[in-house]
């Protein structure tokens, strides 16, 4: 089948779909890059576009012939379209049956193990490989415990046993897409409550294996590695089912007896402690409001609304910081700590880039893996460490180790 472009970015008029194209559009990463952006309406796709002269092709998630038409014309479908769960099952499904390549930003982990469920054996015998949460969820996790891993394995030889994530800094602000993902996944819940069960099963994301991994922690700790307070991350429910799916497709790179958990550091002594558990009381709080009708229907007035981000210089001028700490499983004197950076807000800014690189590492590089769901460590991970520091402003030190 003749393919005519190599990325088609889905979802171009949204506000994280306008940061994608905008950095496929630079001279830098859109060298011999064959790509258009798609939408329903061609009109408002265009308006988006302003000055940027790329293809735009019409077509209707809500019309899955349209959607099995638009996906045999690219290599690589990259989609910005969410809640997905909502919008973006149709697509999946027909880049599986069709043997294009795909990537997205899903957190929505109930989803991710539908469409796994559903689609895996059709996308092994097409060859599509279909990557999701290539965002600040999970790449940053996903890529620094793979990059960790690579270090560790290369000077000692073994895996480290344990990996500690930790969330040093961050800036940015929040998009009215996540806010409505979040609201779906929890109104989904309400109507299945097997969900709720999925949410909190550490391996659901894991086809066979499991490890000794327990649900997140949610409460204040004080973590004598890193001396400080440690209150719950937000996306760690997220990004941690990632990791373990992550060295399971990746034959257990990281050992089978593996843990991996992710926090949020505050500081020494009480004010440590009191942010550490504000951070853990804030996070239970939301999950309350959110649950209930009444109070979902008033944050859903006040919050940004899907197409809200934050603004430019939020975007520009924010950054986060990683730490991760790998315990060698035998000798302390070789656990080895790595920092992944970000140049622009986590959420946006960085995250668009991240997904660029993913979708352009599924298009133009030369990978090992065949077609299935694969997470961004085990799909594209070697290409992605060569790919994020270079152009992305993402980066992978090791400070100690």
């Amino acid at each position: 089948m003749t393919r005519n472009y190599d990325v088609i970015v889905w979802g171009a008029s949204g506000f994280t779909g306008k940061l994608v194209t905008a950095y496929l559009a630079s001279e830098q990463t859109a060298s011999n890059l064959k790509w258009a952006v798609a939408g329903r309406n061609v009109e408002k796709v265009r308006q988006t576009l302003g000055d940027y002269d790329i293809p735009i092709i019409q077509a209707d998630s809500e019309a899955q012939a349209s959607i099995e038409a638009l996906v045999q014309q690219t290599r690589v479908m990259l989609t910005t379209v969410g809640p997905y769960a909502r919008y973006g099952s149709g697509l999946v499904a027909a880049c599986a049956a069709h043997g294009t390549h795909y990537c997205d930003l899903t957190g929505e982990v109930h989803w991710m193990r539908e469409m796994i469920s559903a689609h895996q054996a059709r996308a092994v015998a097409s060859g599509a490989r279909l990557v999701h949460t290539c965002g600040f969820d999970s790449i940053p996790s996903d890529m620094g415990v793979y990059f960790l891993q690579q270090q560790m394995l290369a000077k000692h030889g073994v895996p480290a046993q344990q990996i500690k994530f930790r969330l040093r800094g961050t800036s940015g602000g929040v998009s009215g897409g996540t806010i409505d993902s979040m609201m779906a996944m929890v109104e989904k819940a309400r109507e299945d409550k097997t969900i709720l069960k999925q949410l909190a099963d550490p391996y659901v994301l894991n086809d066979s294996s499991r490890g000794t991994d327990g649900p997140e922690r949610m409460s204040a700790f004080f973590d004598e590695d890193f001396d400080s307070w440690v209150g719950p991350f937000v996306m760690a429910g997220v990004n941690t089912k990632v990791v373990r799916r992550s060295n399971e497709l990746l034959a257990h790179q990281y050992g089978t007896d593996f843990q991996y958990s992710e926090g949020t550091l505050t500081r020494r002594g009480a004010g440590g402690f009191l942010g550490a558990t504000g951070l853990g009381v804030g996070s239970g709080a939301v999950a309350a409001l959110v649950s209930l009708g009444p109070t979902r229907s008033l944050l859903q007035k006040v919050l940004p609304k899907p197409g809200e981000g934050p603004s430019e210089d939020a975007i520009n001028n924010g950054y986060f910081q990683i730490e991760l700490l790998g315990k060698h499983p035998s000798d302390a004197s070789k656990n080895m700590r790595v920092e992944v950076r970000g140049d622009k807000d986590p959420g946006y800014g960085s995250t668009a880039k991240m997904i660029a690189e993913s979708a352009l590492a599924l298009a133009q590089d030369d990978l090992t893996v065949g077609g299935g769901f694969w997470t961004p460590a085990s799909a594209l991970g070697d290409s992605l460490l060569r790919r994020l520091p270079q152009s992305a402003g993402v980066t992978f030190e090791v400070l100690e180790g």
